[in-house]
């Protein structure tokens, strides 16, 4: 997996954390819903690299 993919992916996961806690303290449904929108794109972004490395392993 790419390095850069991995770091993006925990950034934009981390991101979702924050702006879904800030949300949930703020009442703002919006930002909470953006914050988990966030999140599961990160972990499709994680899944889709972890992917690419099974591949990778299994050809080499």
């Amino acid at each position: 997996m790419s390095i850069e993919n991995r770091i993006d992916a925990t950034a934009k996961n981390i991101e979702g954390k924050v702006q879904e806690t800030i949300g949930n303290i703020t009442g703002n449904p919006e930002d909470k819903a953006e914050g988990q929108a966030k999140q599961a794109a990160a972990q499709v972004q994680h899944t889709v690299e972890n992917a690419k490395d099974k591949v990778k392993k299994a050809i080499d």
